[in-house]
C-alpha cells in the first residue's frame, strides 16, 4: 500500500544492535554476591550501600573503546541528598580519535578466528572474493526492522550520498577495472558522483565470443538503476583498422555474432552518463557503446569504461577535483555577464563559465618559431600545482603604432576574454557565488626604455599570475582550496627608433602556485605527525 511504501522510504539505514550492554557491564564487580566498596555499577549493592560510598571508582563504563560512537554508562554520587544517592545515566559517547570503527558490521571480526591462508587450492576463490577494488561483508542483520524494508519500494526514491555504490535490481552498476594485473574484474562498483575512467584486458576468442557476457551490450544494459532503465544513447562501430562510424539508430541491440571468420559487435568501450537531482536521486541513465570486431588471431581485447554525472537542469562542466583541486588538473574560471549587479535570484543563475569551452584559466602557449604575432590565439590551460612559464619574441619597427600594438599585446597575454573569477574548489558550481574567488589585477612598470617611438609609449611585456592556495579540511585528507589569485601586468616604455631599424622584445607569461597553509610551531613540520600506536589486532582479519 501507499502507507507501507512511505514507511519503507522513511525507514533509516541503521547499524546493528550493540554487542555489549554497557548498563549490565561492571569491571569493578570482583566479589561474588557481595557489594564491592565504591563500585557504583555493582548489582549486588543496595541503596543503603550506596549511601556509604565516598566516590565511584569507575565513573564511566563503555564497550569497545575503538568505536566512533557508542552508548556509555555514567555513575556518580549525589552527596547533597540525605542519604547520599547513586546517579546512573546512559549517554552517547563520541570517540575523538582519528582512528575509530564506525560500525561493527563484519560478523567475523566479532570473534578471533584464524584467517584463511592462500594456498594453491583456494587462491582462485580468495581472488574472486577479495580481489576487486571493493567487496561487501555486510551482514544480513544490518537493518533491525526487516518488515519495513521492501526493495522494490525503496528503489523508487533511493537517495544517494557521494561515493555510495549505485544500486541496480540485481546488485550494483558494474564498471570493470583492472585488479592485480591488467585483466578486467567485473566486481568494481560505480560510486555516486565519482567520475571514473578505466581500461583493462579481456580474454576473448572468435569461437566463444557469443558466450562471453562481458563483450555483449546486454551485459551493460539489462539491469535498471533502481526505477530507471539504462537507455542506449549512441553506438559507434570500429573496424579492424581502427576507423570508427557512428550508427544512425541506437535503439537496436547488437549482439556478438560470427561473420566470415570474424566476431563482430563485441563491446570495446562503454560510457555511462548519469543524471541526478540535487536531492541525490538518479532520474536518468544512458550508455554509449563502441563496438568492434576480432579475428581468429586475437586472444584478448582492451576495453575502456567511463562514467560521468550531471545534475538536472545544469550544463555539464568538467571538474578538477571533488571537492579540492587535484594536482595536474586545470584551474576552473569564469566571469559574470554584463549588466551586473542583478537581484540575488538572477545573479545565482547568471554566473556562467565562459573563459573557453572548458571553463579554464589559460596563458600564452609558446610556439616553435617564437613569433608573438603568429602565436595569437594559441593558449594552454593552467594546471593546478604546476608552475609554468611561456613566451615569445616581438619584432618592433618604427612604422608600428603605439595604441594598436598595446591592445595586441594585451590580447596576446590575457586572451580574448580573461576571466574575472576562479573556482575555489575543483567542484565549485556556477550557482554557488561564494565559492568563486575574484582575480585581483595589478600593474607595474619596468625601468627599461626601448628607443622606438617618437613619443614615449607604454606597452605590456609580461603577465604574472600568482595562485595562493591552502590545505582545507582534516589533517588526514586535506583538500586543496584556492584563496587568492593575482594577475600582474608589467609594462615598459618605448621611444623613437630610427627609420629602417628593428628591435626584438621578449614577451613572457608565468604562473606560480604558493601554498599559504598555516605553518606549525617553529621546529615542527608544517603537517605534524599523528603519533598513535594502533592495537595489533585493530584491522583484524585484514593485514
Amino acid at each position: 500500500s501507499a502507507e507501507n511504501r512511505a514507511a519503507a522510504r522513511a525507514q533509516p539505514r541503521s547499524g546493528p544492535a550493540p554487542v555489549t550492554d554497557v548498563a549490565k557491564l561492571c569491571v569493578c564487580d570482583l566479589l561474588v554476591a557481595q557489594c564491592d566498596v565504591n563500585c557504583c555499577c555493582d548489582p549486588d549493592c543496595s541503596a543503603a550501600d550506596f549511601s556509604l560510598f565516598t566516590t565511584c571508582s569507575v565513573p564511566v563504563v563503555t564497550g569497545d573503546s575503538r568505536l566512533c560512537s557508542q552508548k556509555a554508562a555514567t555513575y556518580s554520587l549525589d552527596v547533597e541528598a540525605n542519604p547520599p544517592e547513586r546517579i546512573f545515566k546512559l549517554i552517547d559517547h563520541v570517540n575523538p580519535s582519528v582512528f575509530c570503527i564506525h560500525t561493527t558490521n563484519y560478523k567475523q571480526a566479532l570473534s578471533f578466528s584464524s584467517p584463511e591462508m592462500p594456498t594453491a587450492e583456494n587462491f582462485d576463490q580468495l581472488l574472486k572474493q577479495f580481489g576487486s577494488s571493493s567487496f561487501s561483508a555486510e551482514p544480513d542483520s544490518w537493518n533491525t526492522d526487516t518488515d519495513a524494508q521492501n526493495l522494490s519500494d525503496v528503489n523508487e526514491t533511493y537517495r544517494y550520498e557521494y561515493g555510495v555504490p549505485i544500486q541496480t535490481v540485481d546488485a550494483f552498476l558494474r564498471l570493470p577495472s583492472p585488479v592485480v594485473s591488467s585483466w578486467c574484474s567485473d566486481a568494481n562498483p560505480a560510486g555516486f558522483l565519482v567520475n571514473q575512467a578505466t581500461k583493462c584486458i579481456r580474454s576473448v576468442s572468435v569461437e566463444k565470443c557469443g558466450n562471453i557476457q562481458a563483450v555483449s551490450m546486454l551485459f551493460y544494459t539489462n539491469s535498471s538503476i533502481l526505477a530507471v532503465n539504462i537507455t542506449v544513447q549512441s553506438i559507434v562501430v570500429q573496424s579492424l583498422n581502427g576507423m570508427r562510424t557512428l550508427l544512425n539508430g541506437s535503439d537496436v541491440l547488437r549482439l556478438p555474432m560470427i561473420l566470415d571468420e570474424l566476431c563482430i559487435n563485441i563491446v570495446l568501450g562503454v560510457s555511462y552518463h548519469i543524471t541526478y537531482t540535487d536531492a541525490g536521486e538518479i532520474i536518468e541513465a544512458a550508455a554509449s557503446f563502441v563496438l568492434g570486431a576480432i579475428n581468429k588471431e586475437a586472444l584478448s581485447i582492451q576495453q575502456s569504461f567511463e562514467i560521468s554525472f550531471t545534475q538536472v537542469n545544469t550544463k555539464p562542466v568538467p571538474l578538477s577535483g571533488n571537492p579540492g583541486y587535484v594536482v595536474g588538473l586545470p584551474v576552473r574560471a569564469g566571469f559574470r555577464p554584463q549588466g551586473y549587479p542583478f537581484p540575488v535570484e538572477i545573479l545565482l543563475a547568471a554566473l556562467i563559465l565562459n573563459t573557453n569551452k572548458y571553463s579554464q584559466l589559460t596563458i600564452l602557449q609558446s610556439t616553435s618559431n617564437q613569433d608573438c604575432l603568429a602565436a595569437q590565439g594559441a593558449r594552454t590551460p593552467i594546471l593546478f600545482g604546476y608552475n609554468m612559464i611561456s613566451g615569445c619574441k616581438l619584432r618592433i619597427t618604427a612604422a608600428m603604432k603605439c595604441q594598436p600594438l598595446t591592445q595586441t599585446l594585451l590580447d596576446l597575454l590575457k586572451g580574448q576574454s580573461f576571466p574575472e573569477y576562479v573556482a575555489s574548489f575543483g567542484n565549485s558550481q556556477a550557482q554557488d557565488v561564494l565559492d568563486w574567488v575574484p582575480i585581483t589585477h595589478l600593474h607595474t612598470s619596468e625601468q627599461r626604455i626601448y628607443n622606438t617611438f617618437q613619443s614615449s609609449c607604454q606597452i605590456p611585456v609580461s603577465l604574472e599570475i600568482e595562485v595562493k592556495w591552502t590545505k582545507y579540511g582534516s589533517l588526514v585528507n586535506p583538500q586543496a582550496r584556492i584563496v587568492n589569485v593575482t594577475a600582474t601586468i608589467t609594462t615598459t616604455t618605448l621611444k623613437q627608433l630610427p627609420s629602417g631599424r628593428e628591435r626584438t622584445i621578449p614577451i613572457t607569461s608565468s604562473v606560480v602556485f604558493t601554498d599559504i597553509s598555516s605553518p606549525a610551531e617553529p621546529g615542527y613540520k608544517a603537517w605534524p605527525t599523528i603519533n598513535v600506536k594502533l592495537p595489533f589486532d585493530f584491522f583484524f582479519p585484514f593485514v
